[in-house]
């Protein structure tokens, strides 16, 4: 496994090594010990998510608040997304900024986010399948979220406008700087 950092600290992209032969391929996609040892803390994941959209589906942006943060690892089973990770830590030195990446079931790669992110993705193939782990329980009453389009952000998606899908949740949700944490 190879971690690369990004831009934003603690928000880590995870190459799995893959094992390929006549036969298919074979690789770990998580070992909570070599992940914590490369990581150099102790993440332990609880909750296990798992999403299949179409494309043009924008899901985003959110988070949860106080204790009920969650840390993800977010890795694609099927097809390509754009995942998207805002920094949302007031003290940081990137507060406010996002980091994105393609990930997809051909290049195998994860996302690392940290608690104090928002987090969202985009669709670009046909269909995807997406499976991200949480270190916290969902707890509904510590729910937040930033407006997709917001225009601090400038979020590039990925997608033409008349493409994207949002749900009507998301399409109310506030904008970055009216979001609380």
């Amino acid at each position: 496994m190879k971690i690369i950092k990004t831009e934003l600290e603690g928000c880590l992209i995870i190459e799995p090594t893959v094992f390929k032969d006549s036969r298919g391929y074979f690789f770990e996609s998580h070992n909570t010990d070599h992940f914590n040892k490369a990581l150099g803390q102790n993440v332990s994941f609880v909750q296990d998510n798992q999403s299949f959209s179409t494309r043009g589906v924008v899901r985003a942006l959110h988070y949860q608040k106080g204790g009920s943060a969650q840390a993800k690892l977010i890795h694609v089973l099927n097809g390509v997304i754009l995942d998207v990770a805002v920094d949302l830590r007031p003290n940081s030195k990137t507060y406010g900024e996002y980091f994105s990446i393609e990930l997809s079931s051909e290049n195998k790669k994860q996302l690392f986010v940290p608690r104090g992110f928002a987090h969202g993705f985009s669709v670009l193939s046909d269909t995807a399948e997406v499976l991200y782990k949480c270190d916290n329980y969902y707890n509904k009453e510590s729910e937040g979220g930033i407006i997709y389009n917001d225009s601090t952000l400038n979020i590039d998606w990925k997608l033409k406008s008349e493409e994207i899908k949002v749900s009507q949740k998301d399409l109310v949700l506030p904008t970055f700087k009216s979001a609380l944490l």
